[in-house]
């Protein structure tokens, strides 16, 4: 019996990786270099999943220039320390493994630059469950959920022409990216978003845990 999805899209920080800590410390590490007030950690959970620049415009008025100097002073921590600031959420090495093992096609589509992604993913032993790691780019060229998506496609020749393909992830910001791609999403709850952005936001399924993922991903 075939299953439900050829090709599954991942979304990383938030639904594969707790990358949150890593990704707080570094937002506050170059707030305080431009000496903005930190907001509670509590306010900060919003921050996890959009793109950097969208945080630090969105919540903080940055400008262009103040928005370029925020970036750059994240990644000098980032690279060094922030990264692996992070752990792997129970159950999804076994969800990855079963999914390979089932023959379905997979790729990650982050916000997240590439550099960081292949690392993270390379230093979890995550990679090898993926035919390619989409991800965005360091030059801002490349930052959209879209935009990857788009990359992703074009660079493994994945067509979303039917309801083989499915996008995972944890912000509306997932949902909305693979909508432009006529994709739809399954939200997942482990994340940074909860039940009621992802439903807003039209996720097709919500689910709880890995295996409730991977039940809804092979389901025939």
């Amino acid at each position: 019996m075939a299953n439900q999805y050829e090709f599954i899209l991942f979304d990383l920080d938030g639904t594969l990786t707790d990358a949150g800590p890593g990704i707080l410390n570094c937002i506050e590490y170059a707030l305080t270099d431009q000496g903005i007030e930190l907001p509670e950690r509590s306010d900060m959970r919003t921050f996890l999943g959009p793109p950097l620049a969208v945080t630090f415009r969105e919540h903080f008025n940055m400008s262009d220039a103040q928005i370029t100097q925020a970036i750059d002073k994240y990644r000098e921590r980032y690279h060094d320390l922030g990264m692996f600031e992070n752990s792997v959420y129970d159950g999804v090495p076994e969800l990855l493994q079963s999914l390979q093992a089932s023959g379905i096609r997979m790729a990650t589509a982050t916000s997240k630059p590439e550099y960081s992604a292949t690392r993270i993913l390379q230093h979890f032993e995550l990679d090898q469950y993926f035919e390619f790691i989409g991800a965005s780019s360091l030059d801002g060229s490349r930052d959209s959920k879209s935009s990857v998506i788009h990359h992703t496609l074009a660079t493994t020749g994945a067509h979303p022409t039917t309801n083989s393909m499915i996008m995972v992830g944890d912000r509306h910001h997932d949902v909305d990216g693979a909508r432009e791609h006529g994709i739809d999403t399954i939200g997942v709850l482990w994340g940074y978003g909860d039940h009621d952005e992802l439903s807003s936001a039209g996720a097709t399924e919500i689910v709880h845990t890995p295996q409730e993922l991977l039940a809804a991903l092979t389901r025939a």
